[in-house]
């Protein structure tokens, strides 16, 4: 996702946070793997003085470099990761984490309901790793355009707006969304005759879109230019952005529901010291992090929901967070079949 990892923590955290974790014994190093911005100096700092343990932090920049460092050593080189919830039926497969023991993260206690119990992390009864930061793909449009929110993804095939879309190059958000539209309880796994519906209502959709878009720049530059009014947006950080530009946008979550997705930290299968993993998850559910979460993002944290509502992030519980599909090679495939065919 876009830039959900450029944050600077505020000194405060350091001093909430020191008084928080569980002592452990000096010269213990803890290995992180992790995006850029969640493992600022404040609460690595806290952790650290606390714990006695040193924190090794390594940064990554895609989910397939992370499943690539994993897998080299069965997880051995690092101890947690954070990582978002559609990969972790393959981590689970992969024996590539363990079980997390919420009863030794006291700060579990402090997850907001919608991130209790979150099935994409959960396998024959166990819970692989614990929700961090949330976001999702809504739908912008223009305020000039629609004085009213619009109210159903459904809006996308209005001919009235025919030019005046645009929608994401990606495949899998692109077939969810629609699955979504068509009602399908299980967007993730799909029939062959769900598929079918959904690639004829996908390039049905051509009619009204004017481009597709490949990135988090991209969709907000061709907004900005003119002449659009509705976008499947790759994050909220997009509003704020077109609002920088002139364009009075807001973000809307159809009736249908939308695509969540939700940071999670878990355990390496190959971590050489659990308790000081757990000590560092522990760390970030303290409601001091989730609160700078979103006031430095703008995305959602999984443990502050005051903050979560100064920034108007109140509608966790309308999103389908994301799971691993049934098949991502056949979604890029279809997906594929979708763009090379012309627009009815």
């Amino acid at each position: 996702m876009v830039r959900r990892r450029e944050f600077v923590m505020g000194a405060c955290i350091l001093a909430a946070l020191g008084a928080a974790l569980p002592a452990a014994a000096a010269e213990k190093e803890l290995r992180v793997l992790t995006w850029e911005g969640y493992a600022d100096e404040p609460w690595v700092k806290a952790f650290e003085e606390k714990t006695g343990a040193k924190a090794k932090v390594t940064y990554t920049g895609s989910v397939d470099e992370i499943f690539a460092k994993m897998t080299a050593t069965k997880g051995e080189d690092y101890d947690v990761i954070a990582i978002e919830t559609s990969s972790y039926k393959r981590l689970v497969q992969e024996n590539l984490v363990q079980p997390v023991d919420l009863a030794k993260i006291p700060n579990a206690a402090n997850l907001l309901p919608a991130f209790r119990d979150v099935s994409a992390i959960v396998f024959d009864g166990k819970t692989y790793a614990v929700p961090f930061a949330w976001g999702s793909i809504p739908l912008i449009y223009d305020k000039k355009a629609f004085p009213t929110p619009p109210d159903s993804w459904s809006v996308l095939w209005d001919d009235k707006y025919a030019g005046r879309v645009l929608a994401m190059d990606d495949a899998n958000n692109a077939i969810v969304t629609t699955a979504l539209t068509l009602g399908y309880k299980d967007p993730f796994n799909l029939t062959d005759d769900q598929f079918a519906a959904i690639k004829a209502k996908l390039i049905d959709q051509k009619r009204t879109v004017l481009s597709y878009y490949a990135g988090f720049d991209d969709g907000v530059s061709i907004f900005a230019q003119g002449g659009i009014d509705l976008m499947m947006s790759m994050g909220e950080p997009q509003v704020p952005q077109l609002q920088k530009k002139g364009i009075d946008a807001a973000l809307t979550i159809p009736k249908e529901g939308a695509i969540g997705w939700i940071d999670c930290w878990a355990i390496s299968a190959g971590a050489r010291d659990t308790a000081l993993a757990q000590a560092w998850i522990d760390t970030m559910l303290d409601r001091q992090v989730g609160t700078y979460i979103s006031e430095k993002t703008g995305y959602g944290n999984t443990t502050d929901a005051d903050a979560n509502q100064a920034i108007g992030l109140t509608y966790a519980d309308k999103l389908v967070f994301l799971q691993a599909p049934e098949s991502f090679s056949k979604r890029i495939d279809l997906w594929n079949e979708i763009k090379a065919t012309p627009a009815n």
